[in-house]
């Protein structure tokens, strides 16, 4: 069997992450589910969420909607109660460097937009839906393989805007002291957040009740740490009814020529 909790996995959360998937795992013993005591940190998570042996993973819904949907069952999604938002959606904020003056969405049609990854629904089809429904584009991208590197390449001025996961965002204000130099643009729209999946599809309720019993039992400053405030129930159908964005145009080239012009 394969466990693993990657998309909030930090130096700093580790622990809280280790003990919160013993407290599900004695949930599972309880219900007569035998799992491994540790999670999975080594293997890669793109192969992991494709394995028959998968028993609990979180991926992002982006990846869910266009590789995986149908090769594994959505357990329920991680409710990281946001104000005015429904269980279990989030949201991304998006941020501007310390010494760029604007300061609507708007403003920054053709602007050089940081993401991490093109399977990333918050750092990059969350930013270019909201652009679109604002009737602007970005022009020119930079691919930089995690939020927190995004947020670092708009604090130095390698790219103008980003979009980071809220609860992401959260971590890199409690654990990086670039975030001090960052402002908030604002918000994307609320979408489906990023579920727990299994590969055994028979055990999708137990898994849901082990999780939500852990949740309850769980010290809450871990919880402070982690996306499981609580556990909702949402669709499949909410997940793949969302856009799927297109690819971006080279990344390198684009940072090349931002670092040119500033």
């Amino acid at each position: 069997m394969i466990v693993s909790l990657p998309m909030y996995d930090r130096p700093e959360t580790a622990p809280a992450t280790d003990r919160f998937w013993d407290l599900t795992r004695k949930q599972l013993a309880q219900r007569g589910i035998s799992a491994p005591e540790a999670l999975d940190r080594s293997s890669d998570i793109g192969a992991a969420w494709n394995s028959d042996e998968l028993l609990l993973s979180q991926t992002c819904s982006l990846p869910f909607r266009t590789k995986f949907a149908g090769k594994v069952r959505i357990v329920g999604t991680p409710d990281i109660r946001l104000k005015d938002c429904p269980p279990g959606y989030y949201c991304s904020v998006l941020i501007a460097g310390p010494e760029d003056s604007r300061s609507r969405i708007e403003e920054f049609n053709g602007a050089v937009l940081a993401y991490n990854d093109e399977l990333s629904q918050s750092g990059w089809a969350a930013p270019i839906a909201h652009a679109e429904r604002r009737g602007m584009s970005f022009g020119g991208y930079y691919r930089t393989g995690s939020h927190e590197e995004s947020a670092e390449a708009v604090a130095q001025g390698v790219a103008e805007i980003a979009a980071l996961d809220v609860h992401s965002w959260r971590l890199i204000r409690r654990f990086c002291p670039l975030a001090s130099s960052l402002r908030v643009l604002g918000q994307t729209g609320f979408t489906p957040g990023l579920p727990l999946i299994t590969a055994m599809g028979e055990l999708t309720d137990l898994l849901f009740a082990a999780v939500s019993a852990a949740i309850e039992v769980a010290d809450p400053s871990d919880l402070e740490l982690l996306p499981f405030r609580g556990i909702a129930r949402i669709p499949e159908d909410a997940y793949l009814s969302l856009p799927k964005p297109g690819r971006p145009a080279s990344p390198a080239v684009t940072a090349s020529r931002q670092r040119r012009r500033r």
